[in-house]
């Protein structure tokens, strides 16, 4: 079987939520949501297996309502947050709440890859993010190097910040800023920043995307317009502290240097339809990922604009003479951006798209029609990057 091969997984409902298990470094786990209005809403628990190209399931039941974002604790690998519709008094609100899955399947437990969903297990409830008072969550973010013990969550106009306690079963509102403004201010998502001690956010709401310091819960800095139509998602550079990535309906993907928003630094054009996820390698910044409603998840090299815009550089004491002034002149010239692969393996819009925590060359995707598609770097790039 060629290596560079994708492997399918179809679930039997509609899906939007996916995510790596950020906190499992030794297995490729990602979890799915489901939404049925029908019947319970599942998480499956996407367990890969690399050696035999494989993929094992388990799933677990979600019974309170269908998911419309998923993520999961850096911290703890059986700690997840899920926000989800749930209608009461006729009226459908979107809620927060954190899960723990069962001990058992914490690990990447390789059962046989028959359907188990007779025998789906339940999720532990911890605790509810509590936003009676604050709106319909988009979001929920874990702080990326943290303990699994702060949390924020984007409500309607709202940035609520909760610490949890007591094993997570209890969710302390810590502190909140609200977007002020004209009209019906809402945020479609955001991301905290790895930089900086973990102290910034950026949420993106309408065509604008804003910086907000967590400590003091104040705006630092914004891009208006940032898209011509709603911006979608963002994801922040692992290596770079400054450089920030956002995509939207407007059907592109723009980078930006944070301490000067006047004008993206690089914008990328290649989708033909909205732009619902961005994502960078953890590993090799240059490598892109984006999912959009073309049905198509395209892996773009950005090199220019990464770590390494120059490629790997060569030890001189490894280089002869002629090497040497060919060298020399390799790095002046920085390595060309481009589309490295563009996977036609969907039907439906890709609405997530997401590394593996655990192998940087491996990545997956989700379709509303909820079929997951795990695929790879292709080799040759990935030598390329590596030698």
């Amino acid at each position: 079987m060629e290596d560079d091969a994708p492997v399918i997984y179809g679930l039997e409902f509609q899906a939007r939520a996916l995510t790596p298990q950020t906190a499992e470094t030794d297995a490729i786990r990602f979890l799915v949501g489901t939404q049925s209005l029908r019947y319970d809403n599942q998480i499956h628990i996407i367990d890969f297996d690399d050696e035999n190209n494989i993929i094992n399931k388990n799933v677990l039941l979600h019974q309170v309502g269908e998911i419309w974002h998923i993520s999961t604790s850096p911290a703890d690998k059986g700690v997840l947050a899920t926000c989800y519709n749930k209608t009461s008094d006729s009226k459908v609100m979107t809620c927060a709440a954190v899960w723990r899955m069962p001990k058992e399947l914490e690990s990447g437990s390789h059962e046989s890859p028959d359907d188990s969903s007779s025998n789906a297990q339940t999720l532990e409830l911890l605790c509810h993010l509590d936003n009676t008072a604050h709106g319909n969550m988009a979001c929920v973010m874990w702080e990326p190097m943290g303990d699994g013990k702060k949390i924020i969550s984007l409500a309607d106009n709202n940035i609520l910040m909760w610490d949890l306690q007591e094993s997570s079963a209890k969710a302390v509102l810590s502190s909140s800023a609200a977007l002020e403004g004209k009209g019906q201010l809402k945020f479609t998502s955001g991301r905290w920043s790895p930089h900086h001690n973990c102290t910034q956010i950026a949420t993106a709401n309408d065509t604008t995307v804003r910086g907000w310091d967590t400590r003091s819960m104040r705006q630092i800095y914004c891009i208006e317009n940032a898209h011509g139509q709603l911006v979608r998602d963002l994801d922040f550079n692992p290596n770079k502290q400054y450089y920030l990535a956002s995509c939207g309906d407007d059907c592109k993907v723009k980078f930006w240097d944070t301490r000067n928003v006047t004008e993206p630094v690089k914008t990328l054009e290649e989708h033909s339809h909205w732009v619902w996820n961005v994502r960078y390698n953890h590993s090799h910044d240059q490598l892109i990922l984006t999912g959009s409603s073309d049905s198509r998840v395209i892996l773009s090299n950005m090199v220019s604009i990464s770590s390494e815009p120059f490629g790997h550089m060569v030890d001189d004491d490894e280089l002869s003479d002629q090497e040497d002034q060919h060298q020399e002149e390799k790095i002046k010239e920085p390595l060309q951006d481009s589309v490295i692969a563009t996977y036609e393996e969907h039907e439906d819009s890709v609405y997530a798209v997401e590394w593996s925590s655990a192998d940087p060359w491996l990545f997956a995707s989700l379709s509303y029609d909820g079929r997951l598609v795990i695929n790879r770097v292709p080799r040759a790039l990935k030598y390329h990057i590596l030698l």
